[in-house]
């Protein structure tokens, strides 16, 4: 008689809220739906296409980065203080993003009279906000980052700059690997894909439902036999 498959991850009961974090085209959304529904878990996703002023920041930062920041912070609150309020139906949560990245992206965005007006706001804020029961970050290298965002196809972001995605995936890196409020997991995600690939998704699963440092853990996965090779120096 074949032995019985092993029982299929689970979360601990004391992990109620998740939250999913990387740089833009780490794959944080996707991986966020994919939790939700192998749990059952309330999916809360950040609202960007509801910000007038993002597609116009990609077009010109310097005149618009002021404007798109503070919008973000707003709706990243207004979300924060809806999880406050008790659902009866879900008793999990998984979202795709933490309050405080909104302060990462403004310390890259932002200079002057500007920086510290929003950092006046964002300390009046951030006390009032959740403290996430685990933050998975998801690591990646700028250049698969690149081709993740050019493989999505959003109008906007077709003219990114590299730079500025590295200069984003130095500020995550700064930030998480000094991060001290909640446990925190650090997958490096740039050899896998767990959207093509079931055993890098399973992997990546169990990983996150037996994590139980309460302080940072680091996991670097098997390359996987479907991610693409990594991009050359010369290929931008």
């Amino acid at each position: 008689m074949p032995p019985s498959p092993p029982d299929p991850p689970r979360l601990r009961d004391d992990l109620r809220y998740i939250v999913i974090e990387g740089v833009i085209g780490a794959g944080k959304t996707t991986l966020a739906h994919l939790l939700a529904e192998r749990f059952r878990a309330k999916l809360v996703l950040e609202e960007f296409e509801e910000n007038p002023f993002l597609p116009r920041f990609y077009q010109d930062p310097d005149r618009w980065a002021f404007q798109t920041q503070l919008a973000f912070l707003a709706s990243r609150f207004r979300q924060q203080k809806r999880l406050l309020e008790r659902d009866l139906f879900h008793q999990i949560v998984i979202s795709d993003y933490s309050f405080d990245k909104d302060r990462i992206f403004a310390h890259v965005n932002l200079q002057g009279d500007e920086l510290q007006l929003y950092e006046s706001l964002y300390t009046l804020m951030e006390p009032t906000t959740l403290t996430p029961d685990l933050i998975v970050y998801l690591q990646s290298t700028t250049e698969r980052l690149m081709q993740h965002i050019a493989r999505r196809g959003r109008s906007y972001e077709q003219d990114m700059d590299p730079a500025y995605i590295a200069a984003l995936n130095e500020a995550y890196n700064y930030y998480f690997f000094r991060y001290r409020k909640s446990p925190l997991l650090i997958i490096n995600t740039a050899e896998i894909d767990f959207v093509a690939n079931p055993d890098d998704l399973e992997e990546l699963i169990r990983q996150i439902t037996t994590t139980t440092h309460p302080g940072t853990t680091y996991f670097k996965p098997v390359p996987s036999q479907t991610a693409p090779p990594p991009p050359h120096a010369d290929d931008g």
